[in-house]
């Protein structure tokens, strides 16, 4: 992992820096465990990933939503930021490009945002890259840590190869950050899981150093797929979906639904009544942007074939063109 992160994104870490895990849920539930007192809060800029506020709320801490609207292309802003901390906050939470969202920063963003926290040198940043790969449109990928240096002794840099690799099942993911904390987290690993299989370990090491053809040929896979989705939401009257820049979901805005009636007559009240009618009405699932905690929009992955893609656009538009 070491040679990995200094490879590509240009960080020096050493043995001690890092930690491996049964995925990056296992790595960031493992820090919070780590570092979380009853009533220290966690800024999650919203829309999140939906394991952010309940690991924090498992372990005593106090998750708080701060809102990143789609006009600020669903990134964190340093004035929100700024607002958001207070004496408890303990951690940040970054997600880039981000679940469900898709956004990416920029390097002058990143900057800002750590401007802002070198002030507040109480809080912990955790960067959470593991879709670091999918980007779209050319873009670049810039580590929080790569950014921010000057913040290396309190940042948390969280990756795996779920993603990028498409090794979702085989559970590893690995984080680096500053020697205590990761010490830490691996005295709580050792006393639960105690290690990740050899097996697996094997298996991500050859991933991460091997060739490395397939993960380009996974992007252009993933762009492929969310133009297509992205084509197919534009025709469908009732609907946004601004283009993901990276990751494999669309998160798509359907507040011109709310209010609406179903042809059951059902008032479609919520996102979460918008989810509920296209899965029993037009066969398509998908999750309710109040799970991510920014309404109302609803999402669903790309990361499937074309062909299903396509059927679910399909479906999709002619529900949306039965509500009244």
């Amino acid at each position: 992992m070491a040679s990995k992160f200094r490879r590509e994104n240009g960080l020096d870490y050493t043995a001690g820096d890092i930690v491996v895990a049964n995925g990056a849920k296992q790595i960031i539930f493992n820090a919070l465990m780590a570092t979380l007192e009853d009533g220290d809060e966690a800024i999650l800029p919203a829309p999140y990933f939906v394991s952010y506020p309940e690991m924090v709320k498992l372990l005593g801490g106090v998750p708080v939503v701060a809102e990143c609207p789609e006009e600020d292309g669903f990134r964190l802003k340093p004035d929100v930021l700024e607002k958001a901390i207070t004496p408890r906050t303990k951690w940040l939470f970054l997600n880039m490009p981000g679940n469900p969202s898709g956004a990416v920063y920029s390097e002058p963003e990143l900057k800002a945002l750590g401007a802002v926290l070198a002030k507040h040198p109480q809080v912990l940043v955790l960067s959470d890259e593991i879709y670091e790969h999918i980007l779209f449109d050319g873009r670049a990928f810039v580590s929080f840590g790569k950014a921010c240096p000057e913040l290396k002794d309190r940042t948390l840099i969280v990756n795996g190869v779920s993603k990028s690799y498409a090794m979702t099942g085989w559970r590893v993911g690995y984080a680096a950050g500053p020697a205590p904390l990761v010490k830490a987290m691996s005295t709580i690993q050792s006393q639960s899981v105690t290690s990740v299989s050899s097996i697996m370990q094997a298996a991500t090491v050859a991933a991460l150093n091997g060739p490395q053809d397939d993960v380009a040929r996974f992007r252009e896979a993933f762009e492929r797929r969310r133009n297509l989705v992205v084509d197919g939401i534009r025709q469908v009257n009732g609907l946004t979906l601004p283009p993901p820049e990276g990751a494999f979901y669309a998160y798509i805005g359907c507040s011109s639904l709310i209010g609406r009636k179903t042809p059951k007559g059902v008032v479609l009240e919520d996102d979460t009544a918008v989810a509920t009618y296209l899965l029993n009405e037009g066969r398509v699932a998908s999750v309710p942007g109040v799970a991510y905690g920014l309404s109302p929009y609803f999402r669903i992955s790309t990361a499937t074939s074309d062909e299903v893609l396509s059927e679910a656009i399909r479906r999709i538009k002619a529900a949306v063109a039965d509500v009244e």
